[in-house]
């Protein structure tokens, strides 16, 4: 591939980051005051450790492609962007960029909160390198696309999340960048929103022959723009292919087993401690299973271990198909009986009845929250749980996820000319 052809090129890059851990933190007025005599430069009972965002990577970009970026939490996306986007700088490495580079990572970045959404918008432009009557020219677009006219000569500081999103993607995607690089920032807005930022994105990507970076846990947002997608752990590229291979790669990943210890579980959000020890999946006779019938009961037992307690707490079980896409979600707080609080060593036992799903496989996600809605522990493909083959629908044509995640009866007749010419009878149905 020549150079020429070339949007992103990324070489050895690595990037990492020095941790301090303080062993013996003071707890109180008294320890700190000592703590301060005794260590005037702060640095007592401290412990650094090297930790590596991004580890040897390489991978090159073609213009005009449609990438999807994919990976847990802590997989190094969010990295890679900042990297991408000269926000922040590798520890090693080379990366070269042929283009102009718009980026929409967190709520507001380039953003200066003291000016309005006008001043910003043709702040962004500058630092994109367009000129005033660019900007101009852009400048109505942007703004019908974003919705915010009203409030457009009003300090973003005192925006919403979700009209900060709407206004940094308009201006990031209507300014004519070579490349765009967005990452999950997305989620933030509506659903209406971001089904209108992913059309948006197909039709510069389809038209207008630019190169877009998305970082997104949407399965079927990936699916539906890129044409490629590359997968990250623990900072380094672990597969880079067609999305659908990719994803069902991505996907696969969890526990098997009606049994998972959560201690070291892969999948934890890293900037949360292991209160979820473990998960066993049953059925109604409390025998371990990880394998059900359509609209069997399941049975899940959660062990948890907490270093205080936890006034009315909220445990929340979801189910995913292969595409990541949630199919419907249980929780404590949903139910008839609510957590009061949770301390020590605990044990959660809950009960939910599966839909007539289809046959195949299946993924947990867990999270336990406080009462503030605040994550305590959270684990995405947390474990599989397997549909089995039934004859729900009484024929034996072979399943495919393509019929969708749940099955549903049907009858149908044929008349040919007044005549009935079939029998009725069940169908598939998505």
């Amino acid at each position: 591939m020549s150079s020429k052809d070339l949007a992103v090129s990324v070489r050895g890059l690595s990037k990492s980051y020095v941790i301090a851990h303080n062993m013996n933190r003071p707890t109180d007025l008294r320890e700190a005051i000592v703590d301060r005599f005794r260590h005037p430069l702060g640095n007592g009972g401290q412990d650094h450790e090297m930790f590596w965002a991004i580890k040897n990577m390489d991978f090159d970009i073609r213009s005009g492609e449609v990438v999807g970026i994919i990976g847990r939490n802590g997989a190094g996306k969010s990295t890679l962007l900042k990297i991408l986007s000269r926000i922040t700088w590798p520890t090693t490495g080379e990366i070269d960029i042929h283009g102009r580079v718009s980026s929409l990572l967190e709520v507001g970045t380039g953003f200066h909160p003291e000016l309005t959404g006008r001043e910003n918008v043709f702040l962004n432009g500058s630092i994109l390198g367009m000129t005033r009557r660019e900007i101009k020219q852009k400048f109505d677009e942007i703004v019908d696309f974003a919705g915010v006219e009203k409030f457009l000569d009003t300090p973003v500081k005192r925006y919403s999340s979700g009209m900060y999103v709407r206004l940094a993607f308009a201006v990031a995607a209507n300014l004519d960048p070579e490349i765009l690089i967005v990452d999950e920032v997305l989620a933030v807005g509506d659903a209406q929103f971001q089904q209108k930022c992913l059309g948006k994105m197909q039709d510069v990507a389809r038209h207008s022959g630019r190169t877009i970076l998305f970082v997104s846990h949407n399965m079927n947002a990936i699916l539906q723009l890129c044409e490629r997608a590359i997968l990250l752990h623990q900072g380094q590229v672990v597969m880079d292919g067609l999305p659908d291979e990719v994803m069902k790669s991505y996907v696969a990943e969890p526990k098997t087993g009606s049994t998972v210890d959560l201690r070291n579980h892969p999948n934890r959000d890293p900037s949360l401690a292991p209160a979820l020890q473990s998960i066993t999946l049953c059925d109604t006779a409390d025998n371990p299973t990880a394998v059900f019938a359509p609209g069997e009961t399941v049975q899940l037992k959660v062990s948890l271990k907490l270093n205080r307690r936890i006034i009315n707490p909220s445990f929340a079980c979801a189910l995913h198909n292969w595409r990541g896409e949630r199919l419907f979600a249980v929780a404590t707080y949903l139910s008839r009986a609510p957590v009061e609080y949770l301390e020590g060593e605990c044990l959660l036992v809950g009960r939910f009845d599966l839909p007539n799903l289809v046959p195949g496989k299946y993924m947990l996600e867990i999270s336990f929250t406080d009462s503030f809605d605040r994550f305590i522990d959270r684990i995405t493909n947390v474990a599989a749980l397997t549909i089995a083959l039934s004859d729900y629908l009484g024929v034996t044509h072979p399943f495919s996820p393509d019929l969708g995640s749940v099955m549903v009866r049907s009858e149908w007749e044929a008349f040919n000319q007044g005549t009935l010419v079939s029998g009725s009878g069940n169908s598939k149905s998505d």
